[in-house]
């Protein structure tokens, strides 16, 4: 059966081109729309849809409530379509937190200038939200009562120097849970890779900075890795370590890379610059990105860990890396963090 797709805007002209899009897809079927989150909440409770894509900024009601109250009333996932100015980026991180599960800018040319590329990997992840369902996850804010699971590296604890996280869909809040979790003299520096236009990462960096006890900000070109920092890659641009490995380099992407950040490209230099040194993650996103990193690591004698799949948003990047037979580790992400605290 395909999936069935209400479409929530404000623009009658984006609901219009929004339906043409996800209708080339003959597995997916748009089912309804609404112009306001008020008739979004009315709509999902008549029609039941397998998927909502979602508007922040609209009249009545805007998409930041409406989506806490399908997720109240109703959990269905929920695809967040907004602008790329600084306080639109503020308002999808905060539908991620409220319970929304994928985003992508409104304006699809922010993305890349190949469009069919853009819609075709639109209605790639609306289908995998769809057929996926919904993967809710709440950060707890006081540490877990049980014991964190046993940390087993392959090298002994001294020589590791460097925590790197790898991510996509569904990733923000999975970072949330993790990076809350370290206490301020984590004793090691931190590099994040997520899948994220530019125009968010900046706004995503200053959040984690306000809710967490270490440092987080957006790396910039020739950052040092510092003890209890953690470094996100800004998007629309690559970021990986220099032959030395101490400080970051923030490069222009090369043609031909799928991703920007790209994990594989990050994971690469660290595996050649401490090579058995590194403690690397994979977290929940689509595709398979951080695979070909993650062996680089391995054959160099680093660790790594996979996110589960109960715990994913979507069990793709994480999937590849358990089953190329890279992972040391397969974790829910409740227990990465303290998992992270007890092994450093």
């Amino acid at each position: 059966m395909p999936v069935r797709v209400l479409i929530v805007d404000d623009s009658a002209f984006f609901r219009r081109r929004l339906t043409e899009i996800l209708s080339l897809d003959p597995l997916i079927q748009v089912v309804g729309n609404a112009s306001n989150g008020r008739e979004a909440v009315d709509q999902v409770l008549a029609l039941q849809p397998d998927v909502v894509t979602m508007d922040v900024a609209m009249p009545i009601m805007d998409g930041i409530s409406a989506v806490r109250e399908i997720m109240h009333r109703r959990p269905t996932p929920i695809f967040m379509f907004s602008s790329v100015t600084t306080g639109g980026a503020k308002a999808t991180l905060d539908s991620l937190e409220a319970g929304a599960m994928d985003f992508m800018p409104k304006r699809f040319e922010d993305i890349s200038s190949d469009r069919e590329q853009v819609f075709n990997e639109l209605r790639q992840r609306v289908v995998i939200l769809g057929t996926r369902g919904v993967r809710t996850f709440r950060k707890p804010l006081a540490p877990l009562p049980c014991a964190p699971p046993q940390w087993s590296p392959t090298r002994p604890r001294r020589t590791l120097r460097l925590v790197m996280i790898g991510s996509s869909t569904g990733g923000p809040v999975a970072l949330q849970e993790i990076l809350t979790r370290l206490p301020k003299a984590f004793p090691l520096p931190i590099l994040l890779i997520q899948h994220m236009p530019g125009t968010f990462t900046s706004a995503f960096a200053a959040r984690l900075n306000q809710i967490c006890q270490i440092e987080v900000r957006e790396a910039e070109d020739g950052d040092l890795l510092t003890k209890g920092v953690a470094l996100l890659a800004p998007g629309g641009k690559q970021m990986i370590l220099d032959d030395r490995g101490i400080r970051v380099l923030i490069r222009e992407s090369e043609p031909g890379l799928s991703y920007k950040p790209c994990v594989d490209l990050a994971f690469s230099s660290a595996a050649k610059a401490l090579p058995g040194q590194v403690l690397a993650l994979v977290l929940t996103g689509m595709g398979a990105d951080g695979r070909e990193g993650a062996r680089a690591l391995k054959q160099g004698g680093s660790t790594v860990w996979a996110q589960n799949e109960a715990t994913c948003v979507v069990y793709g990047m994480p999937m590849a890396v358990v089953e190329a037979g890279l992972a040391d580790q397969v974790l829910p992400i409740s227990d990465l963090g303290p998992a992270l605290v007890a092994g450093v």
